[in-house]
């Protein structure tokens, strides 16, 4: 049967507009990005040739090429969207946290007027899982508590941290506070086993690890 010919509420494309792309089968899904077959075979059948094809080797343009009906313009579609499944899908690499990389994700706070005090929870690799604002204002080791230090790396499941603030002087020279807070910060990390691997001082043009 042609594809046309088939009720129009089982065509691919019209099944996709009706009830969106998860209604829809594997080779059906395939049939939206060939959009048409052969004299013979209908654009479904078709995809399931296909999809038996890849089932059963790593395809190439030379094999699928083979497949009768595909040629080598529907077979480079094909390819086309496996990869791009692929790299989609595909871990995405760890955004490792240097001071640099801190310095360069402080773009929002480098040269504000109030200070904010931010902490990256990262993974076993030192790769970033996220970032968060503990505070905003004069910063005082009773504004930097631990615990809201502490309470999202439980959450998140981070094996380190790095902290940062920024002061809005220009200056990255640390206080006297800020190197309290530091010290804290580290002691409780190595009795919860997260470890608090610095402290960076971030200005608009500048940065300093403590």
């Amino acid at each position: 049967m042609k594809i046309q010919d088939a009720p129009k509420y089982t065509r691919p494309r019209e099944k996709l507009a009706r009830y969106g792309i998860g209604k829809l089968k594997d080779e059906e899904l395939l049939a939206t990005i060939l959009g048409s077959g052969m004299k013979g075979v209908n654009v479904v059948q078709l995809s399931r040739k296909i999809l038996k094809r890849i089932g059963d080797e790593e395809p190439t343009l030379e094999t699928l090429s083979d497949i009768k009906g595909l040629g080598e313009i529907k077979a480079g579609k094909v390819l086309a969207a496996l990869e791009l499944g692929r790299r989609y899908h595909a871990p995405q690499p760890d955004v490792l946290m240097t001071p640099e990389e801190v310095f360069s994700q402080c773009k929002d706070i480098r040269d504000a007027k109030k200070e904010y005090f931010v902490a990256f929870y990262l993974n076993s690799r030192g790769g970033l899982i996220t970032r968060e604002i503990i505070s905003i204002g004069t910063l005082t080791a009773s504004l930097v508590h631990p615990r809201e230090v502490f309470e999202p790396a439980l959450r998140h499941g981070a094996a380190g941290i790095l902290v940062t603030h920024n002061h809005p002087s220009g200056d990255t020279t640390p206080s006297e506070e800020d190197e309290l807070i530091t010290e804290q910060l580290q002691e409780v990390g190595e009795l919860m086993g997260i470890e608090v691997l610095g402290h960076v001082i971030v200005t608009k043009d500048a940065f300093k690890m403590i």
